[in-house]
């Protein structure tokens, strides 16, 4: 949907939903203007036996709301309880409905959790990050630069990223996740994830199962601290249970091992990592075909010179002084080193001195 549309429905869906939140307000506002003025014009005569027109008593009822009836008076007992009981009312009206009403409508309010619930409804297989702290705002960086629709749902105000958040525009809801009302005003039906990032197992695991209960279908992604509990819950519900000590473990200890490895991570029972390699012995000549088939090692970028290429061709030959970014399981790593005659971590290896810009760990 255009951005314009979006826009459109929203302000229009926010309309309708401040409508119902306010609907005592506007009942009043209704009786006042409406039956207020037709009262007046029913009953009222003035000094000279002449009745009133309904602009008349319009007219009347607007200004006895500042205290200057425009009427004269007249010895009528219904009349006069109209002109004591409208001003009070009508300043109540005004001041705790209408100004309330406006600034809501009009400034966005962005606590306001009916605004964001009417901006989820306009969206359809966005994700929910649950958690605005340091792990659910990179969660969110990484989603909006990819170009999805996120919802955030964060319980404290004072949440680390919060205030971030906000100014990027992100729809945030302050909400209890325990409240049956959260994760439907993240319109989660209709959510394609559901990414668990708070720093409480059992949050993060209720945050799910209510998740799975109201769309079955979501992809559920938790965090969680406890290894044996990830590995349970993975197994007996089916989601993506992630250990924030099992992610690091890998890339501390390839770290305190070789430098080089910039990233790493694991598929199944294999140990992947991603070093920088500077041709020169051995894989000068080759092109980069030829250096997957024979050690399983992926070209994922290529610099040469101020040139960068992303996934170079396989029929790409490398040259002497070329800078290529290499994927691969550990033994096929160690295994291409030793054949650059370069196994050992050189004793000058920094990481931050050693990768190109560009080629800082993500880790």
């Amino acid at each position: 949907m255009a951005s314009w549309g979006r826009r459109l429905l929203v302000n229009l869906r926010y309309l309708r939903a401040l409508m119902r939140r306010f609907r005592t307000t506007l009942l009043l506002a209704l009786a006042l203007y409406g039956v207020g003025p037709l009262l007046f014009h029913w009953r009222y005569v003035g000094p000279s036996g002449e009745g009133v027109s309904f602009g008349e008593a319009l007219h009347h009822v607007y200004f006895l709301l500042f205290g200057q009836p425009s009427l004269p008076y007249v010895n009528d007992w219904l009349v006069e309880t109209l002109n004591f009981v409208i001003p009070p009312v009508g300043i109540a009206l005004v001041a705790d409905g209408v100004v309330r009403f406006a600034y809501l409508f009009f400034a966005r309010h962005k606590n306001d959790k009916e605004w964001v619930a009417v901006v989820s409804e306009t969206m359809k297989g966005h994700v929910v990050v649950c958690g605005a702290g340091r792990v659910g705002y990179r969660v969110v960086t990484q989603l909006r630069e990819m170009g999805r629709d996120v919802v955030v749902v964060e319980k404290r105000e004072d949440a680390a990223f919060v205030s971030a958040l906000r100014d990027e525009n992100v729809p945030l809801l302050i909400d209890d996740t325990r409240s049956p009302l959260c994760l439907p005003r993240t319109h989660v039906k209709h959510a394609s994830a559901i990414v668990c990032a708070t720093d409480d197992d059992l949050a993060n695991l209720n945050i799910a199962l209510d998740a799975r209960r109201l769309n079955p279908d979501i992809r559920v992604v938790i965090r969680l601290f406890d290894d044996d509990l990830g590995a349970k819950v993975r197994d007996t519900f089916h989601v993506e249970a992630l250990s924030s000590s099992s992610l690091a473990a890998p890339a501390m200890a390839l770290a305190a091992l070789d430098p080089r490895i910039i990233h790493s991570f694991r598929i199944a029972q294999h140990l992947m990592v991603v070093s920088l390699f500077e041709v020169r012995e051995g894989l000068t000549g080759m092109t980069v075909a030829q250096v997957r088939d024979r050690f399983g090692a992926l070209a994922l970028s290529l610099h040469r010179g101020p040139q960068e290429l992303l996934n170079p061709a396989g029929d790409e030959c490398l040259r002497a002084g070329d800078l290529v970014t290499l994927q691969a399981p550990y033994p096929e790593y160690q295994r291409l080193r030793a054949f650059t005659h370069e196994s050992p971590p050189p004793a000058w290896a920094d990481r931050d001195n050693f990768l190109m810009p560009g080629h800082r760990d993500v880790g």
